[in-house]
This record gives C-alpha cells, sequence and structure tokens, in this order.
C-alpha cells in the first residue's frame, strides 16, 4: 500500500467517523397522544421539530378512553412501547411519586418561569415537575346568544343548576334537533364523570369522608344524579351515553345545543368560524352552581410525560421542550389563527396582544384556571385533593367503574338508585382491597 493511498483512505476513514455521530442521534420516537383538537394541529406542525432535529415521529392517535387504558398498562408493566405519554394532572403526581416518569424539572434552556404556577403545580409531586403542561382548562358554560334573545331569556354571570333547567326547557325543539343542554353521558373517569363529579361537589357531595369511606350512597349524590337524568332525559340529545367532550363539541358547533357545560379549552374552536357554525352566536358564563359555591368547576391540564421505560428520554424531552413552548404557541398562532393556540399553561399567552384580541374568552379561562382549587373543593372535610377524581391510584378504576353505572342509569338499563347502590357497593370493595378500610 502506497502513502498516498494510506493516507486518502484515512481521510475517507475520517469522513465517515465525522458523519456518524449526525446519522446516530436521529432516533423514532413513539409518542400516544389524544385525539383532541390541540394535539391534532401538535401533529400538524411537528413535521418542523422533524425538520430541525432529523428525528422522527411515530405517532399513536387514540380516544380518550383508550389511550388512559393503554397508557396506564404500558407504564404499569413496563412495556416501554411509548416514548412520550400524553396524561394529565391527575397521572402526573401518581405516576412520578411511583418512579414511572422522568423527571422534567431541569431542561436547559426551557422558560419554567413563564408556566402558570397552578399549573405546574398540579403536575408536581413533591415539587418536582413530571409532565410539562400541552393545555390547561377549567370548566364553563357556554351558550347560544341568538336563542336566548329570541326566548326573552337572559344568562346571568353566574347562573344556578336551577336556572340551567328552566333555560333547557324553553330552548328545547326536539322536532328540529335542537336541545336545551349538551352534556357528556359517555363513560369513563375522564368523561361523564369529570362533569358529573362537580355537580356531586356543587350539590355539597363528596368521594370519601375523612376516613376514606365512600360517600355514594349519601342524599347529595342521589340529588345530582336525579337532576342529571331529568335534564338529560327530557332536553338532551338522543343516543347522549355516545357523547363525551369531542361528539358534544360537534353538536355545539353544529348549532344543535343552546347550553353546553364543558372545558374552557374548547373556547378555540367554538369561536372559531372555520370550524364552528355558531362562531359568531355564542357567549360564555361561569360553571352553575347548585347548593355549594365551590368545587362547581374542575382543574385539568393535558400534559406531556416522559416514562422511564424509554430508551430515547432525551429526543423526548427535546420534543416536549418544543411542544409546550412560548414559540410553539407563537407557531401555532401564525399559522392557525390565534383562537387556535393551546391555553392555559404560560403567562405569556396571556401577555401577547394578538391572543387577546382573538379570545374574547382568554381573561375568563385564566381566571378560571386560577380559581379552582384541587385542594378545597367540597362542602365538608375530605382526605383527598382534586375537584373532578380522586387523586389516588386505585381512582382510575374506581371512576371507570361508577361512570359506567352512571351511564347505565342515563340509558335507562339500570334506576338510579341501582346505579348508586352498585356504585357504593364496588367503592367499598375496592377501598378495602386497597387498605384504606
Amino acid at each position: 500500500m502506497t502513502a498516498k493511498r494510506t493516507l486518502t483512505g484515512s481521510v475517507a476513514t475520517l469522513a465517515i467517523a465525522a458523519a456518524l455521530p449526525a446519522a446516530a442521534i436521529a432516533e423514532e420516537i413513539t409518542i400516544a397522544t389524544v385525539n383532541n383538537g390541540d394535539m391534532i394541529i401538535m401533529q400538524e406542525l411537528s413535521s418542523q421539530w422533524e425538520e430541525q432535529t432529523g428525528n422522527t415521529i411515530n405517532w399513536v392517535v387514540l380516544e380518550e378512553n383508550v389511550l388512559r387504558q393503554r397508557v396506564t398498562t404500558d407504564i404499569a408493566t413496563g412495556g416501554g412501547q411509548y416514548d412520550i405519554l400524553t396524561i394529565g394532572s391527575y397521572e402526573a403526581p401518581i405516576w412520578g411519586a411511583q418512579g414511572w416518569l422522568e423527571p422534567l424539572d431541569s431542561i436547559e434552556g426551557y422558560d419554567y418561569d413563564d408556566l402558570i404556577p397552578a399549573v405546574k403545580a398540579g403536575l408536581s409531586h413533591d415539587g418536582t415537575l413530571y409532565a410539562l403542561p400541552f393545555y390547561a382548562e377549567s370548566s364553563f358554560t357556554m351558550y347560544r346568544t341568538d336563542l336566548f334573545e329570541e326566548a326573552g331569556l337572559e344568562m346571568p354571570d353566574q347562573p344556578t343548576y336551577a336556572q340551567i333547567e328552566e333555560f333547557a326547557a324553553a330552548l328545547t325543539d326536539k322536532e328540529n334537533e335542537q336541545y336545551g343542554i349538551c352534556l357528556r353521558g359517555k363513560p369513563g373517569w375522564g368523561e361523564n364523570m369529570a362533569f358529573f363529579s362537580t355537580l356531586v361537589n356543587t350539590n355539597g357531595g363528596r368521594w370519601f369522608d375523612e376516613n376514606w369511606v365512600p360517600q355514594l350512597d349519601q342524599p347529595e349524590w342521589a340529588d345530582a344524579l336525579d337532576y342529571y337524568l331529568n335534564l338529560m332525559t327530557n332536553y338532551g340529545p338522543p343516543g347522549a351515553t355516545a357523547n363525551g367532550y369531542n361528539e358534544n363539541q360537534a353538536l355545539f358547533q353544529t348549532g344543535k345545543c343552546a347550553m353546553w357545560i364543558d372545558a374552557t379549552s374548547a373556547a378555540g374552536r367554538v369561536f372559531d368560524p372555520e370550524q364552528s357554525d355558531v362562531a359568531d352566536r355564542i357567549d360564555f358564563t361561569a360553571a352553575p352552581v347548585a347548593d355549594v359555591d365551590k368545587g362547581n368547576a374542575w382543574f385539568w391540564s393535558w400534559s406531556l410525560a416522559v416514562p422511564t421505560s424509554t430508551q430515547k428520554a432525551d429526543v423526548a424531552k427535546d420534543f416536549l421542550s418544543w411542544a409546550t413552548s412560548a414559540d410553539y404557541v407563537n407557531m401555532v398562532g401564525e399559522a392557525k389563527g390565534w383562537v387556535a393556540v393551546p391555553p392555559g399553561t404560560r403567562v405569556s399567552t396571556y401577555e401577547n396582544q394578538n391572543y387577546i384580541d382573538a379570545a374574547p374568552f382568554a381573561e375568563t379561562v385564566l381566571s378560571s384556571i386560577q380559581a379552582a382549587d384541587p385542594s378545597d373543593a367540597t362542602a365538608d372535610p375530605v382526605p383527598y385533593t382534586g375537584i373532578q377524581y380522586v387523586a389516588i391510584p386505585e381512582f382510575q378504576g374506581i371512576g371507570t367503574t361508577v361512570g359506567q353505572n352512571i351511564s347505565a342509569a342515563l340509558a335507562g338499563n339500570m334506576t338510579a338508585e341501582e346505579a348508586l347502590a352498585a356504585s357504593q357497593q364496588s367503592t367499598v370493595e375496592e377501598m378495602e382491597d386497597a387498605g384504606y378500610n
């Protein structure tokens, strides 16, 4: 071998070696997420992150109940199918405490100070952040201003559930597919039980007493269920047991609902004329109250987390940093319109004049999120935190079972009494098995 050939070979080897690191760090990550509108936009825009980094994404997009089932099974068994999970303020602190999630409070260059403090606290355990918020929400009442004006009705700033029933009765016209009220009926701890738990709270009820004794056989639960069944049966759309967040949003956007009590995060889509037939005929007000003026509006944050089972934590954290940043919010505003930006997570969003001008609901949404207090949501003392859920691992199973019973009552397959009796019994058994009593 001549000296020249040896040198040429060495240069070629160095060139290949220099190219290897860039190729070696390009990874494909798998993200499990929910089929909500904000997440669909994230998928569309994520090609920009892929182009910037050379990494690629395998999306697993699931309906809300299915997502929860899949990611819970995967993380509890250490399956490692996903590199990023879409979870909420219920799972993040519990799973973080169990060592199932990567800590996320030391990503270099990430603007933690811009996160809304209540949202950051809701995703933390013992001061460690275990998920980064993609959007956050409370709940409120959306309604059709044209229908209210035609009927001579006026929505108050703080409606009561008695008033909601009166309005629903006056505005229901089933022959023309106009329904006075749309509420979640699809079973699931994060679907029908999200709304129904707030209804129990404001009727003076609670899931457990101070000694973890289930309270589902108490009069406040019966009052809440009687009201819910009457309202939905007489003034709600048919087939309501199939309607969750997405289905009710579609009904409201197409003019089928005079009122819809649900997540504040829906505001961006129902106020968007490109997505909503009634964008110019709607307004919003607070979530209704009954006997107790707290616990009537929930707190939630859809967020992104990295399971400790992943082998690609650094790449996953880089995507989280990109997708939950202020720059991403601005990117959505410029690409999809400012009314479509992910709400409720960053202070800078509510200081952005473009968003303030486009989103008349911005201040109400922010104040609702800040007012929702998971540590004080019930009339009587409780040993748990959470407004529309109970922040213990067992609640995922308990809430799902109770949600199925409530949905069965709505479908007419059980009486209200049977639904609550079955719910009380199953909850007692679950808590005894878990060692609470």
